[in-house]
Formats: C-alpha cells, sequence, structure tokens
C-alpha cells in the first residue's frame, strides 16, 4: 500500500512540474508530503506552489 501511495505522489508531483532530476533528489516521504499540500492547493495555483515548496525544502534554487 505504502509503495503505490508514494508512486501517485511522485506523479502528482511530476504532473505539477517538478523537474525528473529534481524529484530524485526528494525522499519518498518528502514526496508524499509535498503531493499532500499540492492536493490541497487550488488548481491555478499547483504549479507555482510546488516550485515555491521545492525551493524552501532545498531542492532547488530560486531563479
Amino acid at each position: 500500500m505504502e509503495d503505490s501511495v508514494a508512486i501517485d505522489a511522485k506523479r502528482i508531483l511530476l504532473r505539477y512540474g517538478a523537474p525528473i532530476a529534481v524529484l530524485e533528489k526528494v525522499s519518498e516521504e518528502d514526496r508524499i508530503i509535498l503531493a499532500r499540500a499540492i492536493a490541497r492547493t487550488p488548481l491555478a495555483q499547483r504549479e507555482k506552489t510546488l516550485r515555491r515548496l521545492l525551493i524552501e525544502r532545498g531542492y532547488m534554487k530560486k531563479g
């Protein structure tokens, strides 16, 4: 069950613009946390919010 949650989380993050190279650095636990946060975000703001969260957590650089 947990594996399917992690796979779904990865799909959600990819759908909303997480670069594959960045996503490979994100732990499964963080992927799930990020995907849950994105699911609660209004559709129009998901890509922007995901990038902001990845930057805040140190997975991406701003710019």
